[in-house]
């Protein structure tokens, strides 16, 4: 059995690429960014008005007219416009081009205008009120780089530079599935025995969150279900993502089955609560990366959050946060394993303070709810104390810094 450092290398270590593809920017929301992108021209490509008001030139304000005839109005959008006599001024509107001529605006709320004049209430600073052209970049600079996520910042960008196809990392094919005789479906009223599949529709949501549409897959405790469709899993999905049937009992044959395919197992078990008997390993002649969970619920979540979400970043050349955070109170941590316990974050005086989740063992869901995370306790001989700083994992979208 190996130690959570141990195993979190492993599967850092086995971080794969799938190649490019182009997706319409509609679809480039939360994908990651593979082509460093250009201005197409400069930015703004001209210089434009900030304000609504008049447009001037400041040398007549130096010759002492406070008192500027209006020649005409500009409207953003309008073709470049040239101001006849330097003595008058035009109406302008925030985003127009600024004339010819014209190197002042002054907005309206320090102007009065009246009989086709406008009159300053003050006097201006020349240059002011205008978004020179080039100012933000200029062409051919590199206005996004490679290698981010795209947000809605970057959508803005994306479109004003006219990339209407971006090209993006490729995401994963995955494969979930569920294991056991006891699960039915969610719209199904269990027996006494029996429970409701929860596992599989938590990592399908949260993988939603990675723009990722996964397929769903249940097999019952039958090794030769399991055998034939897991096979059948591997050649077609770049990732399996399996909850149940890992540990002990003599229905798990999830281990089994995957020696008989020529699964290369990298780890099986390790020295960490919850999720202990998480097993990890590649076919490599398919190139089918495996991660089989434990199927409590907090098991599964825990090592989605704990091992697939950052092998999945390092896979897409996306940095890793290392996050930490304060305890709010004295913990106890004994024996050989790395405890992984849910917490609650609060942001006081610009630190994350932890506050610890009642929690019931494995097969608790609600406290799983209630939580926005795990803080990580490695095994050493004093207790932690109140105020140490741990390392923390989010589970909520909103912490992920």
């Amino acid at each position: 059995m190996i130690t959570f450092q141990e195993a979190y290398q492993q599967v850092l270590a086995h971080k794969q690429n799938y190649g490019l593809e182009e997706v319409p920017l509609p679809k480039a929301m939360g994908r990651v960014l593979a082509e460093d992108i250009l201005a197409d021209r400069d930015f703004p490509p001209f210089d434009r008005a900030t304000k609504d008001g008049i447009a001037l030139n400041y040398a007549a304000i130096k010759n002492g007219i406070k008192k500027f005839k209006i020649e005409a109005v500009v409207a953003a959008g309008s073709p470049i416009y040239t101001l006849i006599h330097e003595h008058n001024c035009v109406e302008i509107m925030t985003g127009a081009v600024v004339p010819e001529n014209v190197d002042t605006i002054v907005m309206y709320e320090h102007i009065t205008i009246e009989n086709g004049y406008a009159v300053l209430n003050n006097e201006p600073t020349q240059g002011q009120e205008i978004h020179f052209q080039g100012s933000d970049e200029q062409k051919d600079a590199i206005v996004l780089r490679k290698d981010k996520v795209i947000t809605a910042s970057e959508i803005g960008v994306l479109a004003a530079v006219g990339k209407a196809m971006i090209t993006v990392k490729k995401l994963p094919k995955i494969l979930i599935v569920s294991t056991g005789n006891e699960l039915v479906e969610v719209q199904d009223t269990p027996l006494p025995h029996q429970i409701r599949k929860s596992n599989i529709h938590s990592l399908f949501a949260a993988l939603s969150e990675e723009q990722i549409v996964p397929t769903l897959m249940h097999l019952n405790d039958a090794k030769d279900e399991i055998k034939r469709e897991i096979k059948k899993a591997i050649l077609e999905n770049d990732v399996l993502l399996l909850s149940g049937g890992v540990s002990k009992g003599k229905f798990d044959y999830i281990p089994e089955v995957l020696e008989e395919l020529g699964v290369e197992k990298i780890f099986h078990k390790v020295l960490q609560r919850p999720g202990k008997p998480f097993w990890f390993g590649i076919q490599k002649e398919a190139g089918t990366v495996i991660f089989s969970f434990p199927g409590n619920p907090a098991s599964t979540f825990a090592n989605y959050h704990l091992y697939f979400k950052d092998w999945l970043k390092s896979s897409l050349n996306l940095p890793i946060p290392k996050i930490n955070v304060i305890l709010g109170e004295s913990i106890p941590v004994t024996g050989s394993l790395t405890l992984f316990l849910r917490a609650k974050i609060q942001l006081e005086n610009g630190q994350l303070l932890a506050e610890l989740i009642k929690e019931n063992g494995s097969g608790d869901l609600t406290s799983l709810a209630n939580s926005d995370g795990f803080i990580r306790l490695d095994p050493k001989e004093v207790p932690y104390n109140a105020g140490e700083m741990v390392p923390f994992s989010p589970t909520r979208r909103t912490l992920s810094l």
